[in-house]
């Protein structure tokens, strides 16, 4: 499914690509897997407010938005390229791409296909640090593959970075585009989302999540995610700045909602 061949023959410039990156270090790959057999894979997809997928668990900071961590179950094509991205190849690829000693979360916690629908949105944010049933493993990733045939730009829905190390927070936007994949670090500074969308009824924004972690001796600072809206109001805002501190009580007491997200 993956297209090895191309990312290693590219392997040093796209590192130097991704290092050198405005506003963080990110990478933009098109034709990322074979075509033929990821649009095959796509046509596996059901629609999630059908089947009843599970919906988000980012509360008010966003909406309308469906996950699966199992999405090898869906057909043998995303069974191959979850294997794929759990293997020996794929993780010399991704740490030499990024200079970071890299494998992928074999458990797709809070990845695994990601479904938008009418209205979807993901407000900005930088992700948890650290997983929160593996504590010595530091996430460093995200993988976003794209599977949004027909895209075009009235459907909104572009993904947007920003760094947050800066007083301007003026996004760079990619487009999700079929069979693109965006690879970029997850640090305190690397805010990401997207605006509500406008795709045609019945018809989502889809991606494939993949998350890259590194194996600590010692556990750092845990991070929540942290929330930056830029609309919604004070209390909004307000809400985003202390939702680390609520989840991390509730974690506590409940574990993490988002492991049950299979």
């Amino acid at each position: 499914m993956i297209n090895f061949d191309f990312l290693e023959d590219h392997v040093s410039s796209h590192c130097k690509q991704f290092l050198d990156a405005d506003p963080f270090e990110h990478i933009v790959i098109d034709n990322f897997c074979d075509a033929a057999r990821l649009r095959e894979a796509l046509s596996s997809v059901p629609n999630p407010e059908v089947v009843g997928s599970n919906k988000s668990r980012d509360y008010i900071f966003a909406k309308n938005k469906f996950e699966k961590a199992d999405f090898d179950a869906l057909c043998p094509e995303f069974a191959e390229l979850k294997a794929e991205l759990l293997s020996i190849r794929f993780e010399s690829w991704i740490s030499a791409l990024t200079g970071q000693k890299i494998f992928i979360d074999p458990g797709f916690h809070g990845g695994g296909i990601h479904q938008g629908g009418k209205g979807s949105f993901l407000d900005m944010h930088v992700d948890f640090n650290y997983h929160p049933v593996n504590p010595s493993w530091f996430r460093n990733i995200n993988i976003l593959i794209y599977l949004n045939e027909d895209w075009q730009d009235p459907y909104a829905g572009q993904l947007k970075l920003a760094d947050g190390r800066k007083n301007s927070l003026v996004p760079s936007l990619i487009e999700p585009l079929f069979n693109r994949a965006v690879i970029m670090f997850t640090r305190d500074y690397t805010l990401h989302g997207y605006d509500p969308i406008s795709f045609p009824e019945g018809k989502f924004r889809r991606s494939i999540a993949a998350y890259g972690y590194t194996q600590m001796e010692q556990a750092g600072k845990v991070r929540t995610t942290v929330w930056y809206p830029e609309k919604g109001g004070g209390i909004k805002q307000f809400l985003g700045r202390h939702m680390p501190k609520l989840v991390r009580i509730k974690s506590a007491f409940l574990g993490s909602g988002t492991n049950k997200n299979k």
